[in-house]
């Protein structure tokens, strides 16, 4: 059946109203609350820095910014509900290295870090720092090369799931060190340092936002620091290349991302607001006091980031004979 020169014309104007709908969305964005998932658990590095960033984003953009947790099965749970969210600015992501890693660790992946994601911007970089429940007779890292040579499989460690940043930090040591752990997985960095204090366990790669204040306290030996170099909060730990670990060179960082085709006003609306926060004085200083440094980069350099060390876990895994489950 023909259509009318009418029946033509509505078409035209619906394609048309369908095509400015995102820009519309974009011009009004934020009408609502946003929500931030953080595929891990409450008071850890990753939900810790992304709180501290999207609070204030909520008070530039008179609009609440929501965390809700979602952690499970190393971080997978969360991430894979916000590839399958809405591109509309409303469901974001705040995410931590393990991101880059899951490829490398997982032969069937629910999402692709790269294709189904926009990255907005890095909000922090923080070493892990290797500590030691005060039991454990070592206070230095070739004390506890030592001891773990000496008994092979029976020093606990915890890590905050499989295929996780603190997972691969842990990989990583025993690799170029030679040792083995017997290795005790959380569902998150918050219950792995729970069991750590607790006596649970005895060793842990743990983010250095969430051993800090138990370092101070006294209550945690901290032996490294898993960076290239020292970090500005703990400059007199030693890096574990310092300490004998040859090649030993691992950070984790947090950043912020959103589904792909999210409106790039959008995009462009939260990167400029968050670069602006983490320039603040005060937020950098509250990012120190958690052992961590802030970033702000270009979406751009984000993106470039995130492809460089998705491919760089890959190999690394293959090296060192980690087999994805």
């Amino acid at each position: 059946m023909r259509k009318t020169r009418f029946q033509f014309a509505a078409a035209a104007c619906t394609a048309a109203l369908l095509a400015a709908a995102p820009a519309v969305a974009a011009d009004n964005y934020p009408s609502r609350p946003v929500r931030v998932i953080v595929p891990q658990s409450p008071a850890g590095s990753t939900d810790v820095a992304t709180r501290i960033v999207t609070d204030r984003l909520g008070e530039a953009l008179k609009q609440n910014f929501v965390v809700d947790n979602r952690p499970g099965a190393g971080s997978l749970t969360g991430t894979d509900l916000v590839a399958k969210s809405a591109p509309d600015g409303y469901t974001l992501l705040g995410i931590a290295a393990s991101f880059t890693i899951t490829p490398a660790m997982h032969r069937d992946m629910p999402f692709d870090p790269v294709r189904d994601f926009l990255p907005i911007t890095q909000l922090a970089d923080l070493p892990h720092i290797l500590v030691v429940h005060p039991s454990l007779p070592v206070k230095s890292v070739p004390e506890l090369v030592t001891l773990l040579k000496s008994k092979p499989g029976q020093i606990t460690c915890a890590f905050s799931g499989v295929g996780t940043s603190t997972h691969l930090a842990t990989e990583l040591f025993q690799y170029l060190s030679g040792t083995k752990m017997l290795l005790v997985p959380y569902k998150g960095g918050s219950p792995a340092m729970t069991a750590l204090l607790g006596g649970e366990v005895q060793v842990n790669f743990s983010a250095s936002s969430t051993s800090l204040p138990h370092i101070r306290a006294g209550k945690l030996r901290a032996l490294a620091v898993t960076g290239a170099k020292r970090s500005i909060a703990t400059p007199d730990l030693p890096t574990l290349a310092e300490s004998g670990v040859k090649g030993y060179q691992h950070a984790s960082w947090v950043g912020l991302l959103a589904p792909a085709k999210t409106p790039q006003p959008i995009i462009k609306l939260l990167h400029a607001e968050s670069v602006k926060i983490l320039a603040r004085k005060d937020v950098k200083e509250l990012y120190l006091k958690r052992g961590m440094e802030t970033e702000g980069d270009s979406p751009e350099e984000f993106a470039a980031a995130i492809r460089s060390e998705v491919d760089k876990w890959k190999k690394l895994v293959a090296s060192a004979g980690i087999k994805p489950r």
